[in-house]
């Protein structure tokens, strides 16, 4: 059984609104659903350095500090065939919706803290949320 990694970025504007990346139907993993930006690992680099490279090519966006928010494996999910590790860094930006470069994707906007459960979410990025929005509510 093949086994990934990958690096994701949970990247927060300063109303507290997430950056989501809407995935396309020819994407590989979790065709038309929202994700956090993010992807594989390439050889030799380290995690944080695949979550800045992802979020630069997604997004157009940089982040100054990321911070590790979680690692573990995927979850479960029936039909897919890899083990994959993820890794979750967060950061926040002062960028603006206008600032968003589409590098990947249907989409990648800034989704209001209290609508981004409201979306049909990937696995992982389904799992990271509900934690950290449960954690920072108020």
């Amino acid at each position: 059984m093949a086994t990934y990694e990958v690096a994701l970025v949970l990247l927060a504007d300063p109303s507290g609104a997430v950056l989501m990346q809407h995935r396309d139907e020819n994407a590989p993993v979790s065709p038309n659903q929202w994700s956090l930006p993010g992807g594989h690992l390439e050889p030799g680099e380290t995690p944080e350095e695949a979550a800045r490279r992802e979020l630069w090519e997604e997004t157009g966006l940089t982040a100054d500090a990321l911070h590790p928010l979680w690692s573990g494996p995927r979850p479960y999910e029936a039909g897919f065939p890899h083990t994959v590790t993820v890794h979750v860094f967060q950061g926040a930006t002062t960028a603006r919706q206008e600032d968003v470069v589409l590098g990947e994707g249907q989409a990648v906007v800034f989704v209001p803290r209290d609508e981004v459960l409201d979306r049909e979410l990937a696995v992982s990025s389904a799992l990271v949320l509900a934690s950290y929005l449960g954690d920072t509510a108020g």
